[in-house]
């Protein structure tokens, strides 16, 4: 009886871990009938959907477009498991890096994180951008004639909504060689963000000055009919100075491309020394000039890769210089085409 009493305790425990099992069988395939996956193949060729079998020879894909889907293993050069978080737009997965911090010249208070370095090559030079900690970045920026040299700084920080990120940063360049390093100039900003990664607008204001370290010819005071006339100074002109402000923002039209958008409004100020003719004296009088800059830039971008963007801009610059001289006055207008190549490293 003792006997027949330990075969049935442990006929009980078989079954027991026997149905434990099933449950967790069923589970898995549960969980793995609705996982989402990303399928690359070797020729670059992607693959979002749920995997619906693996034999260790093929994969059977269930994709939202084009419905199931056989994939030989040999062809398959990664599979990617998705955390959630990541959106699929179309049957194709969203792409998310770093270049989502940039518009065209401005920059949103999203942060670089640690180990998202990148650079950017337009038309007119290139760019890196290096960040040191998950909240601090710092970016060189330059001409292909290396004149001006920008040295770029960020610092973001996250507020107690997810979807509101603020910053400040600095520019400081300098013109180089040129001018033997006379020129100098800098922008200090700060912006607020509204939006993810994939959406999102950026308000920003800051405060720019340039020193361009030209020479220009300042007259001494006197009579122009005695010696004094002819003798002069030379020496720098006074620096433009103003207030900046910009709106900015970009929304994510497919898995791999987004429109941008990138504004910018600038009212800056300059004193000049101007000679005046008085009788027979040469008086030396301050006058202001006044430049307002407006600057609209839409443009198309697309992610070739996790690691590589393309964009392409359209802009409008519209310029209007405020002076006593009429004949130096007045709006003038240009556009500003700007091509962009991303890539992280």
């Amino acid at each position: 009886m003792k006997t027949l009493n330990q075969m049935l305790k442990l006929n009980l425990l078989c079954l027991a871990l026997m149905f434990c099992s099933s449950v967790f069988a069923q589970q898995e395939s549960k969980d793995s009938a609705t996982q989402v996956y990303q399928i690359i193949k070797n020729d670059n060729t992607s693959y979002v959907g749920i995997i619906l079998s693996d034999d260790g020879r093929e994969v059977l894909i269930q994709t939202e477009t084009l419905g199931k889907i056989y994939i030989p293993k040999s062809d398959i050069k990664s599979m990617k498991k998705f955390d959630g978080k990541t959106e699929i737009i179309h049957g194709e997965a969203s792409v998310n890096n770093s270049f989502s911090t940039r518009y065209s010249f401005t920059t949103n208070a999203l942060p670089i994180k640690k180990g998202e370095n990148y650079s950017m090559v337009n038309l007119y030079g290139p760019e890196v951008h290096f960040a040191l900690t998950d909240h601090f970045s710092l970016g060189v920026m330059s001409t292909w004639i290396a004149s001006p040299v920008v040295l770029a700084a960020k610092y973001s920080a996250k507020t107690g909504n997810e979807k509101v990120n603020v910053s400040v940063g600095a520019l400081l360049g300098t013109s180089s060689y040129i001018n033997n390093f006379r020129g100098s100039g800098g922008l200090l900003f700060a912006n607020i963000t509204l939006g993810d990664r994939e959406k999102n607008i950026t308000i920003a204001g800051g405060y720019g000055y340039m020193k361009l370290g030209r020479q220009v010819t300042k007259y001494k005071e006197g009579s122009y009919e005695s010696s004094s006339y002819s003798s002069f100074t030379t020496g720098s002109p006074e620096p433009i100075k103003g207030p900046i402000m910009s709106v900015a923002g970009i929304y994510k039209v497919g898995a791999k491309a987004s429109l941008v958008l990138d504004a910018m409004l600038g009212h800056f100020s300059q004193d000049e020394v101007v000679p005046r003719y008085e009788g027979t004296k040469i008086i030396n009088t301050k006058e202001t000039n006044s430049y307002t800059a407006l600057f609209v830039m839409p443009g198309m971008r697309f992610q070739t890769s996790d690691r590589k963007a393309f964009q392409v801009s359209l802009a409008g610059v519209t310029m209007n210089k405020n002076t006593n001289d009429s004949n130096n006055s007045g709006p003038v207008s240009f556009p500003l085409p700007m091509v962009t190549w991303f890539r992280n490293f």
